[in-house]
C-alpha cells in the first residue's frame, strides 16, 4: 500500500468513528461460486462470538467531503479538516486486501455527501458490486443509506448488502433544523420506510421463489445523538418504540453527544460525553425489546428523564412496591422476568426448575439470579412473606445503587426493611 492511500485511510477512518449504528451483523452469507468469504450471525467490530472469535469490521467513509453543514459533525462543510476521498474501485481493493491479511470479516461504508444524495449513493453502490460481482466477496456488509436517495438506489443497495442504516441523528424535527438545517425527517423517514416494505415484499417472494435473492436479511438499524439537544428520555425512547414496531429495525444505538464543533454557539458546552445516560437508555432499549416493558412503566409525565444513579428496571420496582413480592415457586414467567437481578435466562430457568422442587435461594443462586438485587422483591421456598415498609425504597436505592454510598449511610436505615422469615 502507498503512502497516498495510507494517508487516506487514516482520515477517512478517523472520520468514521463517530457513527457507531453497527454491531453484529444478524445475518449469515455463505460462500458460492469460491468466492472470497462468509458472514455469520456472530459480532463484528471486535466483538466476540459465541465460540470464542474475536471478528472485525473496516469502517470507513468514502469520502468526507460533504455539502451539509450539519452543527454536530466534524466532516461538516464549514470545518477546516483534512478531506480525502476513495474510488469506488480503491475502497473495494483495499477491503480485500485487508480480508486477504485477516484484518477484517467485513465492511461498513458510509460516506459524505457530495454533488447529490443520489450521486454518492450510486458511488456507494459501485463499491458493493465490486466486492460482490467482480471480487466474489461473500463477507458482511452494512451500508449506511443516505437520507434523500432515490428508493430505485435504495432497492438496489439492498441487494447487494447485508445490513442498511439510516441515522436519524437528533429526535425531534425541531432540534434537527437549527442543527442541520439542509436534513428533514421525511428525507430520513422515506428510505427507512422503503427498505422495510422491501424486506416485507422480498419475503413473499422468497416463499415463492427459493432462489430470488435476499433484500438487507440483517435488517436496518438507526442512531440517536443524546445530550446535543434538550429532548427527555421520555421523547426519545417513545420514538424507539415506534421504529420497533417495524420488524425491519433491528436496532437503535445510542450516541453520546460528543462536542466536536465546541466552536458552535448551537451546541451545548459539555465536558464529558453522558456515557451513563447513554447505558441508561440502552438499558431502557433492552426492556422494551425482551422484557415485555412498555415507554410508560419506564419514562412517564411524572419521570421524563432516566434516574441515572439505578438502572430502568430496578428504578421501575422501587416506584412500584405494590407490584411485589413475586414467590418465584407460584408467580408467572411475566411477573418473575419483572424482578431486578432476574433475566430471561434465569426467568426461564426458574420456570423449568419449580416443576422438580420447591426452589430456595442457594438454588437461585445456582440458577445465576442475582440475590443482591432480587432477595428485596421475592419470596421463595426459605421465606412465608416479608413486607417492605415505604420508607424501605430508600434503603434499597441506596443499597444497590451504582455507585454504592457509603455503608454508614445504609446502616442509619437498615431498621426500616422488615422481613418475616
Amino acid at each position: 500500500m502507498n503512502e497516498k492511500m495510507i494517508t487516506k485511510l487514516e482520515i477517512l477512518a478517523e472520520s468514521a468513528k463517530y457513527d457507531i449504528s453497527c454491531s453484529s451483523s444478524g445475518a449469515s452469507r455463505g460462500n458460492k461460486d469460491k468466492g472470497i468469504g462468509s458472514a455469520h450471525k456472530s459480532g463484528i467490530c471486535h466483538t466476540f462470538t459465541a465460540d470464542g472469535r474475536c471478528v472485525s469490521l473496516l469502517k470507513i467513509m468514502l469520502t468526507n467531503y460533504c455539502m451539509f453543514d450539519c452543527a454536530y459533525c466534524i466532516n461538516r462543510q464549514s470545518n477546516d479538516i483534512p478531506r480525502a476521498g476513495f474510488t469506488p474501485l480503491e475502497l473495494a481493493d483495499l477491503t480485500i486486501e485487508f480480508y486477504r491479511r485477516n484484518y477484517i470479516e467485513g465492511l461498513f461504508i458510509s460516506s459524505g455527501i457530495v454533488r447529490s444524495p443520489d450521486h454518492t449513493m450510486e458511488r456507494m453502490i459501485r463499491v458493493v458490486t465490486i466486492l460482490r460481482n467482480e471480487y466474489g466477496f461473500n463477507g458482511y456488509i452494512h451500508m449506511k443509506a443516505i437520507p434523500g436517495a432515490s428508493n430505485e438506489l435504495i432497492n438496489q443497495a439492498g441487494l447487494l448488502v447485508d445490513r442498511m442504516s439510516v441515522n436519524l441523528e437528533i429526535p425531534t424535527e425541531e432540534n434537527l433544523k437549527i442543527l442541520a438545517p439542509d436534513k428533514d425527517h421525511q428525507s430520513i423517514y422515506q428510505p427507512m420506510r422503503q427498505i422495510h416494505q422491501n424486506m416485507l415484499e422480498n419475503i413473499e417472494d422468497r416463499k415463492k421463489f427459493r432462489t430470488a435473492p435476499k433484500f438487507v436479511p440483517a435488517g436496518q438499524s438507526t442512531q440517536v445523538i443524546i445530550g446535543a439537544t434538550d429532548e427527555s428520555d421520555k421523547q426519545i425512547l417513545q420514538l424507539t418504540a415506534k421504529l420497533y414496531k417495524r420488524p425491519s429495525m433491528k436496532r437503535v444505538y445510542y450516541s453520546g453527544f460528543i462536542p466536536v464543533n465546541s466552536y458552535d454557539k448551537r451546541l451545548p458546552v459539555v465536558q464529558d460525553v453522558p456515557r451513563v445516560r447513554e447505558n441508561r437508555l440502552y438499558q431502557a432499549d433492552w426492556l422494551l425489546r425482551f422484557y415485555d416493558f412498555n415507554v410508560d412503566e419506564i419514562v412517564n409525565d411524572q419521570y421524563p428523564d432516566l434516574d441515572l444513579s439505578v438502572d430502568p428496571k430496578l428504578a421501575w420496582a422501587i416506584r412500584n412496591p405494590q407490584f411485589f413480592p413475586i414467590d418465584v415457586n407460584r408467580d408467572s414467567y411475566q411477573k418473575i422476568l419483572r424482578v431486578p437481578g432476574i433475566g430471561v435466562k434465569s426467568a426461564k430457568l426458574i420456570v423449568m426448575a419449580r416443576r422438580h422442587r420447591k426452589l430456595t435461594f442457594d438454588a437461585l443462586k445456582r440458577i445465576g439470579v442475582v440475590l443482591k438485587r432480587a432477595k428485596f422483591f421475592v419470596v421463595c421456598h426459605e421465606m412465608r412473606k416479608f413486607k417492605l415498609l415505604d420508607s424501605s425504597a430508600e434503603y434499597i436505592r441506596l443499597s444497590l445503587q451504582d455507585p454504592p454510598l457509603l455503608e454508614d449511610k445504609q446502616d442509619n436505615i437498615s431498621q426500616q426493611l422488615v422481613m418475616e422469615w
